[in-house]
This record gives C-alpha cells, sequence and structure tokens, in this order.
C-alpha cells in the first residue's frame, strides 16, 4: 500500500480507492493545470467524511475535529501557514495556496462541503426538519457544481440561472434514496422530521403505504430536475464539463428505474447500477445528449428539497 501511495500520491490514491469514477473523471476530464488540485479536493473531504463515519454518533469528538477543520480553512484563507496540519490536512492548505482569485468556485465548493460535513457532525442520530434538509442539499449542490466547472473547462461559458445546480440536486435525491437502508443503521435519516409527524411513521418504516407514498413524490421530483439540469448542462460551452455532468448525473436515473419498478420500496442495495451494463447503457444516453445537443433555456420552478451528502 505505501508504495501505491508513493506512486501516485495521496491525493489520488485516496481518490481512486473511494471512487474510480471519480478519479477517471479527474484523470481524463480536469484542466491539466487543476488535475492535481481536483484529486486534493476529493480526496481531503473523502478523508473528513471517513473519520466522521467512524464515530458511532454524535460526540465531542467529532465536534471538535469539524471545529478544527473549520478554523483550518478559515485560517489558509486569511493566508496564514498551520504548522500542525496532519498529511490530509495538508491537501486543504495546499489547495487554498493555489487559489488565487477572489470568490472563486473552489472557495465556494470548500465552504459549502465543510457546511455539509458539519451537518453531518451533528444530525447523526436525529430526526431533522424539511428546512435543515433544503439547506443541507443547497450546500451539498452548490459545492459540487462550483467544483465540476472550477476544475473543468474553467475558462469556458457556463450559465448562471436557477437551472445551475438541478442536475446535482436531483442526483442527490436519488442517491439519498438508493441509501436509505444502510443510512438508517448508521443514524441518518433522510426523509423529513413532518412526514414522520404528519403520517404517525419512524424512519424505518420504509414498507410503509406513507413512507412509499412520499418516495415517489421524491423520484417524480428528480425526473423533474434531471431533464431541467440535462437542459443546463446542453448550455455549458466546454464538451469535457458537459461529459463530466452528463456522466454525474446519468448513473443515477437507472436506480430511478428501479425504485419505480418495485413500486417505490426501497431495498438495501442497487448493485446493478455498477456493471458493464449500466455504463452502456449511460455512455449512450450521454453520447445522445451530447450529439444533439440544444441551446433552448428551460422554465423552472425555484429549487428543491434536499437530503443527505453523496458519501
Amino acid at each position: 500500500m505505501k508504495s501505491t501511495i508513493h506512486n501516485l500520491g495521496l491525493a489520488p490514491f485516496i481518490t481512486r480507492a473511494a471512487s474510480k469514477q471519480t478519479y477517471y473523471t479527474i484523470r481524463f476530464l480536469a484542466d491539466r493545470e487543476r488535475a492535481a488540485d481536483a484529486y486534493r479536493a476529493y480526496a481531503y473531504f473523502r478523508w473528513v467524511d471517513d473519520v466522521l463515519d467512524a464515530e458511532a454518533g454524535p460526540s465531542p469528538e467529532r465536534r471538535e475535529f469539524v471545529q478544527r477543520q473549520k478554523s483550518l480553512l478559515e485560517e489558509c484563507y486569511r493566508g496564514e501557514s498551520p504548522r500542525d496540519a496532519s498529511p490530509e490536512e495538508k491537501l486543504l492548505v495546499e489547495l487554498i495556496r493555489h487559489d488565487g482569485e477572489k470568490n472563486s468556485g473552489l472557495q465556494s465548493y470548500l465552504r459549502n462541503m465543510m457546511a455539509v460535513m458539519a451537518f453531518d457532525a451533528e444530525r447523526r442520530g436525529r430526526v431533522v426538519s424539511q428546512s435543515e434538509l433544503n439547506e443541507y442539499t443547497r450546500w451539498l449542490a452548490s459545492a459540487v457544481t462550483e467544483a465540476m466547472h472550477y476544475f473543468i473547462g474553467h475558462y469556458c461559458y457556463s450559465p448562471h440561472n436557477e437551472a445551475r445546480y438541478l442536475a446535482v440536486t436531483a442526483a442527490h435525491i436519488t442517491h439519498m434514496l438508493r441509501d436509505t437502508l444502510d443510512d438508517v443503521q448508521a443514524g441518518y435519516f433522510n426523509i423529513p422530521r413532518e412526514v414522520l409527524e404528519a403520517n404517525h411513521i419512524a424512519p424505518q418504516d420504509v414498507g410503509s403505504d406513507a413512507y412509499r407514498a412520499w418516495v415517489r413524490g421524491r423520484v417524480q421530483l428528480s425526473r423533474t430536475y434531471f431533464e431541467a439540469g440535462r437542459e443546463y448542462l446542453n448550455q455549458v460551452e466546454n464538451p469535457r464539463c458537459r461529459l463530466a455532468g452528463l456522466a454525474y448525473t446519468a448513473r443515477f436515473e437507472g436506480v430511478l428505474d428501479s425504485i419505480e419498478r418495485e413500486g417505490y420500496l426501497l431495498r438495501a442495495a442497487y448493485p446493478e447500477r455498477k456493471g458493464l451494463g449500466a455504463i452502456v447503457r449511460a455512455g449512450g444516453s450521454i453520447f445522445t445528449s451530447l450529439i444533439f445537443h440544444r441551446g433552448t433555456q428551460p422554465v423552472l420552478q425555484p429549487a428543491p428539497a434536499r437530503q443527505r451528502s453523496s458519501r
């Protein structure tokens, strides 16, 4: 393992171990001069998330860890150089050292993802409100979208309209549905408190009629925002950025297909979406979208409620 880290570097090693899709997206699609920082950006928060998941529930250690990371972020943007940073924390230090743009997409990514991690550290083991979940997903969608545009085709045009974050929002809603059973076991509840109270159900009652009705609504919302998100991506100038966005979202739409076929009864895993067939089907969808790319502007409603981060 040490030789692998030495050959790849810490950030690419963490990235490849956690997500081969992310690793190869950065390797082949990221702007060459920003690829190293793209690995650092993903790897740093992958490490933070893993540390938070290692604890069984809310604890002083979790809060202290998150507070240290938030303080490190602020220190670095003030131009200070922390002396006791761990190898993983040095990924963040290097990222900010390379960020010379005012209000950059990188800074948006870092601050929004830090908010996501802080929320996760506090919500484990408790049911949260719809407004909290809304804010949570806004942070996540803003972070992922701005990182994509910062690292891929950063010099090219992309629309700044209300559709900008919808593709990632839809992917995240789908991700949370897909991981519901695992998240419940870990103490993360992605259904809002208001829905549970109104229907007199618990977060574990995924087989109930009320829970399945809520899932159906989330699936329909995701479909709407995926469609709007594709329209947005079709207006992005850089083809590599369009490809990355379409690849990110395409893999989640098959999960929606499975959920619909099974009557909105969620199951523990959807492994078929990771196989060769899923890749081929997603590739065909992406190819079609790239070839028949249009410049129309969709009419949209306000951004939807959001849920837990892509873990």
